[in-house]
C-alpha cells in the first residue's frame, strides 16, 4: 500500500519529504542542468536530489533560484563523496555543498557510500555536529545493506531518515526494504527505470498499455505503491512531465503482482567498492 513519507525530526523546516523528485545524476553540463531543475520545480516537482560527486550542485543551485518556488517549499538532498567522509573533511566538504547550492541547509545530507574514507564514529559524529547546527535537517545514507543500516542508527544521535538505494522492477531489493520499514527509515530510489532498461520489459509494457501510459509512469507508480520515494532523472521537459504524471496513475493489484513477479535481475550500478 502507499504511504506519503514524512519527517518526524530534522531541523527548521521538517517538511515531508516528497514521494516523487528529481535525479541529477551525469546532468553536468551547467545550463542543461539548471533549466531542468527550473523546468521541473515550475512543472509542480518539489525534491530535488544532487551530490557532490555529480559535480552540478551550483548548477542545481542555480536552476532552484531561477525556478520561481520558494526555498523552504523545496526538499533539497545531497551526498558526501566517499573520499571526503572523515569528520574533518565532512564539515568542509558539506560548506562548500552549501555554497554552491546557495543555500544555508539542506533538507537531507547523505553519506553516498560505505566506502573510502567512511568511517562510522568519526563520520557520523560529523553528521550529528551538521544537525546541531542546523545546516542539515535530516541524515540519510546511501547503498547501505542492512548490517550497515543497523551500525549508522547506533551511531548518530540523530535519526538516520533515509537510505537510497538502487530499486526499480528488475531490482526489487525486498529483504532491504523490509528491513528499513521495519527500523523506521525511509528508502529512495536511484535510477528507478533502470537506467531505460524497463521500457524492454514485457510485463511493464503491458501494463503502460492498458493505462495509456509509459511505462516510465508505470515503474514510478509501482515504486509509490511500495512505499518507496523516487528520484528519476530527466533533462527534457517532456520526460520531466511524463515523469511527473506518474503521480496521477493508479495501479491495480494484479498490476503490482505481474511487475512482483517479474522474473529478472539486472542491476545496473555496481562499483568495487560496493557493500555487496
Amino acid at each position: 500500500m502507499s504511504r506519503q513519507s514524512t519527517a518526524e525530526a530534522g531541523g527548521p523546516r521538517a517538511a515531508a519529504m516528497p514521494m516523487l523528485g528529481l535525479g541529477t545524476w551525469k546532468n553536468d553540463d551547467p545550463e542543461a542542468c539548471t533549466n531542468a531543475v527550473a523546468t521541473a520545480l515550475e512543472a509542480g516537482y518539489r525534491h530535488i536530489d544532487t551530490a557532490q560527486a555529480y559535480g552540478n550542485e551550483e548548477h542545481v543551485g542555480r536552476g532552484i533560484e531561477r525556478a520561481d518556488v520558494p526555498r523552504d517549499d523545496v526538499f533539497l538532498a545531497t551526498k558526501v563523496w566517499i573520499d571526503r567522509l572523515a569528520y574533518d573533511d565532512v564539515l568542509a566538504s558539506t560548506a562548500e555543498s552549501l555554497r554552491k547550492l546557495g543555500v544555508n541547509a539542506v533538507d537531507l545530507l547523505y553519506v553516498h557510500w560505505p566506502a573510502g574514507e567512511y568511517a562510522p564514529e568519526d563520520t557520523f559524529r560529523a553528521f550529528d555536529e551538521l544537525v546541531d547546527n542546523e545546516r542539515v535537517d535530516r541524515i540519510g545514507i546511501s547503498n547501505f545493506e542492512p548490517e550497515q543500516v543497523d551500525d549508522a542508527i547506533d551511531r548518530t544521535d540523530a535519526p538516520i531518515f533515509a537510505n537510497q538505494v538502487e530499486l526499480h522492477p528488475l531490482l526489487p531489493q525486498e529483504e532491504l526494504r523490509a528491513h528499513c520499514v521495519d527500523r523506521g527509515v525511509e528508502v529512495v530510489a536511484y535510477s528507478p527505470l533502470a537506467r531505460g532498461a524497463v521500457f524492454d520489459v514485457p510485463e511493464v509494457t503491458e501494463i503502460a498499455a492498458k493505462h495509456g501510459v509509459s511505462e516510465a509512469q508505470v515503474s514510478l507508480a509501482w515504486l509509490r505503491e511500495k512505499g518507496v520515494t523516487a528520484i528519476p532523472k530527466a533533462t527534457g521537459g517532456s520526460h520531466i512531465r511524463d515523469n511527473l504524471a506518474s503521480r496521477d496513475l493508479s495501479l491495480d493489484a494484479e498490476d503490482v503482482a505481474a511487475i512482483d513477479a517479474i522474473d529478472r535481475t539486472d542491476r545496473r550500478v555496481d562499483p568495487g567498492f560496493a557493500p555487496w
